[in-house]
């Protein structure tokens, strides 16, 4: 059950995260050929699974510096009230390829720019456990690369999907911020603290993005 957690939670921060991908490979491919299509998905996609493994180890790394992971929470606390705001990245400047190796140039360079929430979502779960970060990865990006429209469309249509994916991330952010080592320091006194700052973050991002629904609402008027 240790396992299974924070292996749902990598799978679950990827569907939420990088929706997008997918479309890029898309854009990037359009103008090819059928057959030389699949080449590109399939390399570009391949690229992205590996980059995306090598930034997350990376980050894990990096957050083992003290306040660095205070810092990844507060990053990704912003990224899930993106997340409510319904902001996705623009695909305007994402132009046709007119060969295999420039679509698959192109993917990549697009996934690195994309990729920064999730990598930090990704590392602050995994916690230095390697085999995990891989499994989880290797199990949600396939489903990204085949089934992300499928995911939009779904969070489109309910809408409380997103709302509970924010929330999620809420709370994640909220364990990375408990779980630096400097904060742990600061919180020895205060075990409940370990507990309240997770759930006063995930409900601060539903509150949030009520709060910016509301306003948005208000000035449509």
């Amino acid at each position: 059950m240790e396992i299974l957690v924070p292996l749902f939670s990598i799978i679950m921060i990827n569907l939420l995260l990088s929706g997008d991908n997918a479309l890029v490979i898309a854009l990037a491919s359009r103008a090819l050929p059928k057959e030389q299509q699949k080449k590109a998905i399939f390399w570009g996609g391949a690229g992205a699974v590996g980059l995306r493994i090598i930034l997350t180890v990376f980050a894990i790394i990096l957050l083992q510096i003290p306040y660095l992971q205070f810092a990844g929470g507060l990053l990704l606390l912003w990224v899930a009230v993106k997340l409510m705001r319904g902001e996705h990245e623009s695909h305007e400047e994402i132009k046709a390829a007119s060969t295999i190796w420039d679509a698959v140039k192109t993917i990549l360079v697009a996934d690195l720019v994309m990729s920064l929430d999730n990598v930090i979502a990704i590392a602050g779960v995994a916690k230095g456990h390697m085999g995990l970060l891989i499994i989880g990865l290797a199990i949600s990006i396939p489903i990204i690369l085949w089934g992300s429209r499928l995911i939009m469309s779904l969070m489109e249509k309910w809408p409380i999907v997103i709302t509970l994916g924010a929330a999620f991330l809420g709370w994640t952010a909220g364990e990375m911020i408990v779980g630096d080592k400097k904060i742990e320091e600061l919180l020895f006194s205060y075990p409940w603290a370990h507990w309240l700052i997770p759930v006063s973050l995930a409900l601060f991002v539903i509150a949030a993005g009520k709060m910016i629904h509301k306003s948005a609402a208000g000035r449509q008027r």
